[in-house]
């Protein structure tokens, strides 16, 4: 029985989400994207550090993920910081040079933070370049404390080891390189 691209693709999505949902580090609720496609970057976090409420959350923004958008989440101040790109992109008949590269959540009071207990998720979004893997870094600050989740393997995509990994979003060449997405 061969496999297609299609079911490969649906093989990897399952493992993968069974992977990382068995960790309690903050990841990707979907761990696979499509090359050259809009990608909903949802970040799921399940606890704060040690008993403290999370008051913060700062992503860094891969090399390669453009056009990065974040969603307004209520009771949370969103700030971002924007830079010249390493590689520049086009889209839309535009050439882009800057883009955002990092992303902060800040609670606006103590009564919107994250209790250590509860679960919630931080959303942006973007389209990722080309195939390969993109590690989000993440910084959970706490009132208390903070979980640098900024490790990435020194080769592969194994987080094996790793105490505090990045999130991993494995890219697939899904699409023709002329291809596009909204």
């Amino acid at each position: 029985m061969r496999f297609t691209d299609a079911s490969k693709i649906v093989a990897a999505f399952a493992f993968s989400t069974w992977a990382t949902a068995a960790c309690s580090h903050v990841t990707l609720q979907d761990p696979l994207a499509g090359s050259g496609a809009t990608y909903r970057a949802v970040l799921r976090v399940g606890h704060g550090c040690d008993g403290s409420s999370t008051v913060a959350m700062r992503v860094t923004i891969p090399a390669g993920f453009n056009g990065a958008q974040p969603m307004v989440k209520p009771g949370w101040k969103l700030s971002t910081k924007v830079g010249v790109l390493a590689e520049p992109y086009v889209a839309h008949g535009t050439t882009f040079t800057e883009g955002v590269q990092e992303i902060t959540w800040t609670a606006n009071t103590a009564a919107d933070a994250l209790p250590d207990a509860l679960y919630d998720e931080f959303v942006l979004r973007g389209t990722p370049k080309k195939a390969g893997p993109l590690w989000f870094k993440v910084e959970q600050l706490c009132e208390k404390g903070s979980n640098p989740w900024v490790e990435v393997p020194a080769s592969g995509t194994s987080t094996k080891g790793l105490k505090m990994p990045a999130a991993l979003l494995e890219v697939i060449d899904l699409q023709p390189s002329s291809a596009h997405s909204h």
